[in-house]
């Protein structure tokens, strides 16, 4: 028999003496937990009140649940982006125990196999990384329960604040956990969920402007994480299959198990559960009714104005088959926002004027909302108020109170609440719903304001009010219950009807690019017609420009106010300017799907369409159209002291004195860099190869030269403006010369017409019947075409003045 030597023994022995100790130190959950506070739960946990830590007792090990991360309290600032309520990421999340420790696992749920073959759905999971969020040591534990310390992962930055942070621009932050610590207050557990929040404490190196703008002290930043652990719905749930006509946004993931020639990509509509106690019924209760709840921190008539706004959704779902299926009411002061049993409607501060937005939690396996979560920018309606005293000159006595105008700010509310809220139902925009008479709420309305015979501002129609036809046909296209019914025919019957009723349906993507070509998807438009529309709003600026003064600020104000009205005043038209340009080598079309019939695929809009839309756009471009009134530009003086210039003021290069050719500077840019977009021209420059009948990039570079190049500019205000219109026109030209966007046939003839200009120039600064002025400007620009011309880059370093914030009201 071997001998074991007794070095090897000795060791040996030790080290089982170890093992053995370590297993014992393993501690039960009631021993452990003797001394901390106990809350059963979903996910139970205990609070280490002497330490400060929290424990999480997890029984459920290889069940998945969705984890929700949130930010209760925010940064404050609309650049940062880092909003009070704001929702973080939501994942689908498994407990897993190896050895001593827990993992928190997140699934990955965009690749799936949708087969009861267990082989192939484990191929996917081999084949597409998952994400493990945390690893936890466990401390204690009982059979199959495990006690781990969750402290750690509450304390660390799951919302992402140092890389916003960062990427902003805003500084180097990092995490201080002396700083951060366990938020018992919001902490609590609940049958079907489990809510922890923290407060965190950000240090900082070189804080950017925007938190130097919102902080007590830059360095040190404090805010708040909340984690949401939700047990899944049950199966009760029927996915409800998108179609891009529908009005909704999509939830998608691609099926590995697809049939060979079918599509892998599968997408459903997000959407609240919601069906009919008797389906039976035309008009039934629901079984269980969707409940919004507004913030109780929103001030009067605010409030009520948000209220009313929010319930106008009740009259779609009535429309869909409901009774009272959609209610808002006020939160109960004892709820937290943030736990997820809650619908809310948040009203969030900031320090500038900034969007609002509808979160949503989603349940990623089958698009089933499970809590909306609306932010709201409590500037948004002193902004309205803003742009109606600016039009409305209206305190001739100094002290009055506009109830008219407050009135249109808050009927902007109650559309606005209504928007977000839509979202939170798992609607899109609509920016085709402005035509349409306004038949949305998912549209960007711009308010619809026009002078009276006795030239007051008449605000009555500013704003549209209840639900839009449109939006009851998307509601009743998601919430519809279809129980016994053929529900892909319904689906079928309601996109048909929305034909039948003349209704449009573009969104996002479609609207909001520069360049976009379709002639009813535009943002804070109005009208049948965007053409025409855009000629009524210059006619209603100009009435307004030549009332402006004294009358549009209060007794007590400074002169110097007078700046920040006069803005959105003068640029009055910009949005119009965006929806009349998309008429120019513009193309219509829809979302259409193989079996529609008719079918319209991609139309250019014809010739005297897009005719109608340049003589608007060249309007914009008229001296007359630019220039300020001398007894508005006598009035306004620099600021006053204790005053500061904003992002909402007139940047000039006049120095502390108001530059009488900034606004019309800032205006022509605008309208010119929409004109004279690369993809337009470049869309223009194919409708002419293809067809006579359409209008062609030659007539537009031809009617833009004469109206612009052939003007004269005399020693007078209207003068100065004429050579900045033809200044920016001419550099607009070259930059797309320059531009790898423009197609060398449109860089050809804009080219043809810059020479043009620099062989026209140079002739007429010798004509002695020019001003010295007139003369020196005309050769001078000459000189800088040429040297484009020849060198391919504009010589000198000009930069067109920034354009004061527009978007959102």
């Amino acid at each position: 028999m071997k001998k074991i030597p007794l070095l090897s023994y000795i060791f040996f022995t030790v080290l089982c003496s170890i093992i053995t100790q370590a297993h014992a130190a393993i501690k039960s959950i009631d021993e452990f937990t003797t001394q901390m506070n106990h809350f059963p739960g979903y996910y139970s946990f205990f609070y280490d009140t002497q330490n400060g830590k929290v424990y999480l007792k997890v029984d459920k090990f290889e069940q998945q649940f969705l984890l929700q991360q949130s930010l209760p309290y925010g940064i404050g600032s609309n650049d940062i982006g880092l909003d009070r309520g704001q929702l973080g990421n939501t994942h689908l999340v498994q407990f897993e125990r190896f050895g001593d420790k827990v993992m928190l696992r997140a699934v990955n749920t965009y690749y799936r196999a949708n087969t009861s073959n267990k082989a192939e759905q484990q191929s996917i999971k081999e084949a597409f990384a998952s994400s493990i969020l945390a690893g936890f040591k466990v401390v204690a534990e009982d059979k199959a329960t495990a006690l781990i310390d969750y402290t750690p992962y509450l304390l660390s930055d799951v919302h992402g604040v140092s890389r916003k942070l960062a990427a902003r621009k805003q500084g180097n932050f990092s995490l201080d956990e002396s700083r951060s610590a366990v938020y018992m207050n919001r902490s609590k557990a609940f049958v079907k969920n489990t809510e922890l929040e923290a407060v965190l404490t950000f240090k900082g190196t070189k804080p950017g402007e925007f938190v130097r703008q919102v902080s007590v002290d830059p360095y040190a930043l404090t805010v708040h994480m909340h984690h949401s652990l939700i047990q899944l719905p049950d199966d009760n749930y029927t996915p409800r299959k998108f179609n891009p006509q529908s009005g909704f946004w999509s939830i998608e993931h691609k099926d590995y198990a697809a049939p060979l020639g079918d599509s892998m990509y599968v997408r459903y509509i997000p959407r609240h559960r919601l069906t009919k106690k008797d389906s039976s019924l035309p008009i039934s209760e629901p079984v269980k009714p969707i409940v919004y709840y507004l913030d109780p921190g929103v001030p009067e008539p605010v409030k009520s104005a948000l209220l009313e706004g929010g319930k106008w959704w009740n009259d779609a779902f009535t429309a869909a088959g409901y009774k009272n299926a959609f209610i808002v009411k006020v939160l109960p002061s004892s709820a937290d926002p943030m736990d997820i049993r809650y619908n809310v409607i948040q009203w969030v501060h900031r320090a500038t004027r900034g969007w609002s937005y509808g979160s949503s939690v989603i349940d990623p396996r089958t698009g089933e909302i499970l809590k909306g979560h609306v932010t709201l920018g409590s500037l948004r309606v002193r902004q309205d108020i803003l742009i109606a005293e600016a039009l409305a000159a209206p305190y001739l006595k100094g002290n009055e109170v506009a109830k008219n105008l407050q009135a249109m700010a808050l009927d902007r509310i109650r559309q606005l609440s209504a928007h977000e809220i839509g979202h939170t139902l798992g609607i899109a925009h609509n920016f085709a719903a402005s035509v349409g008479d306004r038949a949305s709420v998912m549209d960007y309305p711009h308010p619809l304001l026009s002078f009276n015979e006795q030239g007051k501002l008449d605000v009555t129609r500013g704003y549209a009010t209840g639900m839009g036809v449109w939006d009851t046909q998307v509601i009743k296209y998601g919430y519809s219950d279809f129980t016994n019914q053929d529900e892909s025919a319904e689906l079928a019957a309601i996109l048909k009807e929305n034909k039948a009723k003349g209704l449009e349906f573009i969104s996002d993507s479609d609207a909001r690019a520069k360049g976009g070509a379709h002639p009813t998807a535009h943002l804070w438009d109005n009208g049948t017609n965007p053409s025409q529309e855009l000629l009524r709003v210059l006619d209603v600026r100009k009435k307004a420009l030549s009332q402006f003064g004294i009358n549009n600020i209060k007794t007590g104000d400074s002169l110097s106010q007078l700046e920040e009205k006069l803005v959105p005043l003068y640029l009055f038209h910009r949005f119009q300017v965006e929806a009349a340009v998309k008429l120019i080598a513009g193309v219509d079309y829809e979302y259409e799907t193989r079996g529609d019939s008719p079918v319209k695929g991609a139309q250019v809009v014809n010739k005297k369409t897009q005719q109608e839309a340049v003589n608007a756009i060249f309007a914009t471009l008229k001296p007359s159209n630019l220039l300020l009134p001398e007894s508005v530009l006598s009035l306004i003086p620099p600021k006053a002291y204790g005053e500061s210039k904003s992002r909402e003021s007139i940047v000039g290069r006049t120095g502390l004195t108001l530059d009488a050719m900034a606004l019309p500077e800032v205006a022509v840019q605008h309208s010119l860099s929409l004109l004279l977009n690369a993809q337009r021209l470049n869309r223009l420059a194919q409708q002419q190869a293809r067809s006579n009948d359409f209008y062609s990039l030659d007539e537009l570079l031809e009617e833009l030269y004469g109206q612009v190049f052939n003007a004269s500019s005399p020693n007078t205000m209207t003068g100065k403006i004429t050579q900045r219109v033809q200044f920016l026109t001419a550099k607009a030209m070259a930059d797309i010369v320059a531009s790898d966007s423009a197609s060398p046939e449109v860089q050809a003839q804009l080219r043809y017409y810059l020479v043009k200009l620099s062989e026209d120039f140079n002739q007429n600064s010798m004509l002695s019947h020019t001003s010295t002025g007139e003369s020196a400007f005309k050769q001078y620009l000459a000189e800088q075409v040429n040297q484009f011309l020849i060198k391919g880059q504009w010589p000198n370093n000009f930069k067109v003045l920034p354009i004061p914030p527009g978007s959102p009201i």
